[in-house]
């Protein structure tokens, strides 16, 4: 059990994030992959990317410990949606940052010498890191993101009405029974693990997660410790939920792709998170110019904006491609 003891101060700091990140989700759903145990709300999506994910994924799987405290991404990467931008925060963190996250893990000994360069600040095993990173994300996230970032909206928006309407207690208490439970002042999270946690008028902060499964993590960053702790919240607990989550996406993909083409539509899906006409041809594996017509048309059709910072361009969806996107 892990127990988070709360101040007057800190019920009122309390926010709820949409997400913790589509680095720390990734990372996530290489966990899901590696389950033996198959969760059923996830049958659906493991069966869409059951044996895509190849050995450039394997850096990523040495950092899963059997055991014990897990490799903290999230601090790492940032709660950011953009996987771009993600990967360049992993990039440029902090060398003793990235060692204060390996050294208490319970890793496979045959990973030794590639973790050890790692916290030791080598440039190739980070590339190697990222690189894992975002081949992962290629296969298990990308496809998948636009139905999950509207089932992060949705759970969001539900707790912000309960927030609103009924405080920042019947939030806690209402929150993720039976692995959260909201005994005044202490939230207790249901972990193998023992710790205490006071916030000390800090706050929490309550990120969603899609690819987790009946886990809650408490997250802090190994930098600023008077930062908010992180309070992950799986949001996929319901088995027939789940089922209908990954069978809308299927079909979304599909009809998605008959509507608009698939370089189209996986443009639109890119300008949900945001993103530069750089990082948008990257993402495409199309050259810039191309790109940059495929966000035309999509602008001239008024499903995304454009807006110039400095000398990139931003790429950003509108109400009217967001609902495309959440319907189709």
């Amino acid at each position: 059990m892990q127990r988070i003891h709360f101040t007057a101060e800190d019920l009122s700091r309390t926010r709820v994030a949409k997400s913790i990140g589509v680095a720390a989700e990734t990372l996530d759903s290489l966990k899901l992959l590696q389950d033996r145990n198959r969760p059923t709300a996830f049958h659906g999506w493991r069966a869409s990317v059951a044996g895509r994910l190849g050995k450039e994924a394997r850096p990523l799987i040495a950092l899963l410990p059997a055991q014990g405290p897990e490799f903290d991404l999230a601090s790492l990467a940032g709660n950011t949606t953009c996987m771009e931008e993600a990967l360049e925060n992993v990039l440029r963190a902090p060398r003793s940052q990235m060692r204060a996250e390996l050294e208490p893990l319970a890793l496979d000994p045959t990973h030794r010498s590639w973790v050890q360069s790692l916290a030791d600040g080598s440039i190739e095993a980070r590339r190697q890191l990222t690189h894992a990173l975002e081949a992962c994300h290629r296969v298990t996230i990308a496809p998948n993101w636009a139905r999950a970032n509207s089932h992060l909206d949705a759970v969001r928006a539900n707790h912000a009405h309960t927030l609103v309407d009924c405080g920042v207690e019947e939030l806690l208490k209402t929150l993720c029974p039976p692995l959260v439970r909201w005994r005044p002042p202490v939230l207790e999270v249901r972990h193998p693990r023992e710790r205490d946690v006071h916030l000390q008028g800090r706050g929490l902060v309550i990120a969603l997660t899609v690819f987790s499964w009946q886990q809650s993590e408490i997250l802090q960053d190994s930098r600023d410790s008077s930062a908010a702790p992180v309070l992950a919240v799986p949001t996929m607990r319901d088995p027939a939920a789940g089922a209908e989550l990954w069978k809308a996406g299927t079909l979304f993909s599909r009809s998605l792709g008959e509507l608009l083409g698939h370089t189209r539509a996986a443009a639109l899906r890119a300008a949900a998170d945001g993103c530069t006409t750089t990082q948008l041809a990257r993402r495409l594996g199309v050259t810039p110019a191309a790109a940059s017509q495929q966000a035309t048309v999509l602008r001239n059709a008024s499903l995304i904006t454009t807006t110039r910072r400095g000398k990139a361009v931003l790429h950003t969806i509108t109400p009217l491609g967001a609902e495309l996107l959440a319907r189709a």
